[in-house]
């Protein structure tokens, strides 16, 4: 069951075009990258399937939702962790977490079984009562990620989110991201690294704005040796047609 569908979606910033006519679907249940550079796009897609922008052209739907005519319900059915998540750096883990809980109205008990799953999904139950501002790197991104499931989102939208992260950090995150994909969740995750880019169900190759190609990383690998290579290629053939 295709559950995101771009159909010819464009995106302006007043006279640039920070997206070309994107059209492509995302598989229910999967991992879905989006591979580039800076300045790709991968952001700008995100942002648009989580509302926070509006397409300049073109038709988006997350889950039988349009993004512009079903805001509220596209709100309720995604989960955004953008690539620079806005903790309170003076308040704890628990209080946090607590925030966005009020931020969705979630109270009662459900309040505490919520605390307890993702908190603890993610490892962060013991840090509890530790500052924002004094957790590593790599615990900001879990908080991040722990908060942006507090409404049970189906659909997942990650922005980068082990740039900057040490190694073991990052492979803590995809530990947490495989259980979430076993749990039914589809993701869909902006990564400009290449062996984040493998795991992935599959890739939606972008540069400068435009799709290059939608394929299973193993496809690209098996073409060209490598995904770096495959890219490569990908972009030089792009260049060769302008």
């Amino acid at each position: 069951m295709k559950i995101v569908v771009l159909e010819n979606c464009s995106l302006f910033y007043g006279a640039i075009e920070a997206l070309k006519e994107i059209s492509f679907a995302v598989e229910e249940g999967e991992i879905f990258g989006l591979v580039g550079s800076d300045g790709a796009g991968k952001s700008s897609l995100l942002r648009l399937l989580a509302t926070m922008l509006r397409p300049s052209a073109g038709k988006i739907t997350v889950a039988g939702w349009d993004v512009i005519t079903n805001k509220k319900e596209v709100k309720s059915t995604v989960g955004y962790m953008p690539q620079k998540f806005a903790l309170y750096n003076d308040l704890t883990v628990e209080e946090n977490f607590a925030f966005f809980l009020d931020v969705f109205g979630i109270g009662g008990k459900e309040r505490k079984k919520k605390m307890e799953k993702y908190l603890g999904f993610s490892g962060l139950l013991p840090f509890c009562h530790r500052r924002a501002k004094d957790l590593s790197g790599g615990m900001k991104q879990k908080l991040g990620l722990a908060c942006a499931l507090v409404h049970e989102p189906q659909i997942l939208l990650l922005d980068e989110p082990t740039c900057g992260v040490d190694p073991v950090s990052r492979q803590e995150f995809w530990e947490l991201i495989m259980g979430m994909k076993e749990e039914g969740k589809t993701i869909i995750i902006a990564t400009s690294y290449l062996e984040e880019g493998e795991r992935c169900n599959r890739l939606a190759i972008m540069h400068e704005g435009a799709l290059l190609a939608v394929s299973k990383p193993e496809y690209i690998i098996a073409s060209a040796g490598s995904l770096e290579e495959g890219i490569v290629r990908l972009i030089e053939q792009k260049m060769g047609h302008e």
